[in-house]
């Protein structure tokens, strides 16, 4: 019978660590500076070369600023814009622009903009390897949030074969 209850102890204990240890730490992708750089200079080459002025601010899985390009000429508020559209792209795991859109479309969400740090208009993009979300770019200054989000994408795509 002793045996027998040292048998389940050790047993139980050896199930309690392995699930303590399963818990314990986590494996997540991340982006790097270089890589959050590289993505910001060629948004803003992107947008230069359609004639916006712009900000593009590249922030990480967590939502925190790794990278500012801003173009000559960009306003002072595309700054602070670029860098709330990243913030809310990498937070949500989708497009400002597919959020704002959500949003107006339904009562449920109207108040996602009231979110502190969000930015409900386009120009957002998270950046991902395969389905998981390591960062965001966001953009301000082009004339329509649409466009903001096109440059962005534009400078995903041109990094593309680094996001593996």
């Amino acid at each position: 019978m002793q045996n027998r209850l040292a048998t389940v102890a050790a047993l139980t204990l050896s199930l309690i660590a392995t699930a303590a240890s399963a818990e314990g730490v986590r494996t997540e992708k991340n982006i790097s500076l270089d890589l959050a750089t590289q993505i910001a200079a060629q948004t803003v080459a992107t947008c230069s070369a359609n004639g916006y002025n712009v900000t593009a601010t590249v922030v990480d899985r967590a939502g925190t600023v790794r990278a500012v390009h801003r173009a000559d000429n960009a306003g002072p508020h595309t700054l602070e814009a670029s860098r709330l559209k990243a913030y809310t792209s990498a937070s949500a795991k989708n497009t400002t622009l597919a959020i704002m859109e959500g949003s107006q479309k339904n009562p449920a969400a109207a108040n996602l903009g009231q979110i502190p740090g969000y930015l409900l208009l386009g120009g957002g993009v998270p950046v991902k390897v395969g389905n998981e979300v390591i960062g965001a770019v966001g953009v301000g200054g082009a004339p329509g949030g649409h466009l903001d989000e096109q440059c962005a994408v534009a400078g995903i795509a041109k990094v593309q074969e680094l996001l593996k």
